[in-house]
């Protein structure tokens, strides 16, 4: 079965063919690449490693991923998503393509040194199949890495309220026909991200811990950026929020051990070694 959501492959390629990466600052994605991958061990793979970025979008974290390897398969289920990576990668000749659903992997059991997966595969049915899907994929002792969205089970009641809130709009934003998906999508990051983002910044330059304030995260972002991510967290129709002790459920389930979690933004991020 090919475990995703025709809607949600269609909104994906749309979205990196409006926002492509190629205005994210190289300093920035840079800091953001550090961020989801602290847990990673770079250092541990195998000379000319092989491994795989389970649906790549526009490639951004294959572009800084696939230098450090010796060949990354970069797959997608959206055709239009490859698209954009393809252009985005065309100068790094160890990055292959692959339009494939997870659940239908066009490799070999245990034929990879490594993989990752951020922010996909809570987009899709059944997300403890697809994580056993890439797991299975794994030579014993690779590494997995993935992002999956957090069920704010670290933060208060009234910030859990809030996200309920602002997901009741969700739901209805992302029906809407393209045009208009974008455009309310851009309002929200005009009138709610940048403004929150802001002011998070200059409170911290003023010495307040704002760790525990809404989308204090994009802080030090380019507007591109919350542009973006408003277009991700509010144009997609399936999407799905585990728990720490949900996700490590599932890669456990999946023949993980020695998980890791990050212990700061973005939540949750873990690593695990294939048994």
């Amino acid at each position: 079965m090919s475990n995703e959501d025709a809607r949600t492959v269609a909104g994906f390629g749309e979205e990196w063919a409006r926002f492509d990466q190629s205005d994210v600052p190289a300093e920035e994605l840079a800091r953001l690449f550090d961020a989801y991958f602290s847990e990673f061990p770079w250092g541990q793979l195998p000379k000319d490693a092989v491994g795989f970025d389970l649906g790549c979008g526009s490639g951004r974290w294959a572009r800084l991923a696939a230098p450090r390897v010796g060949t990354l398969h970069c797959i997608d289920a959206s055709e239009a998503a490859l698209g954009v990576a393809r252009r985005s990668l065309a100068s790094l000749p160890n990055v292959h393509f692959h339009q494939a659903s997870v659940g239908d992997l066009p490799f070999e059991p245990r034929s990879m040194d490594f993989g990752y997966s951020l922010g996909v595969l809570h987009h899709v049915p059944d997300t403890a199949a697809a994580i056993a899907q890439c797991v299975r994929l794994l030579r014993p002792g690779a590494p997995f890495l993935v992002y999956l969205y957090y069920r704010f089970d670290n933060r208060p009641a009234w910030f859990r309220r809030l996200w309920e809130l602002s997901d009741l709009g969700r739901r209805a934003i992302a029906r809407l026909p393209l045009d208009r998906r974008h455009l309310v999508t851009d309002v929200i990051a005009a009138s709610v991200y940048l403004p929150l983002a802001r002011s998070a910044l200059r409170l911290e330059q003023l010495g307040v811990d704002v760790s525990t304030l809404p989308l204090s995260a994009y802080r030090d972002k380019s507007f591109y950026t919350m542009r973006t991510d408003a277009l991700d967290r509010f144009g997609t129709q399936l999407e799905q929020r585990f728990t720490r002790d949900e996700i490590e459920t599932m890669m456990k389930n999946a023949g993980l051990t020695n998980i890791r979690f990050r212990d700061g933004v973005p939540f949750w991020c873990a690593v695990g070694t294939r048994a």
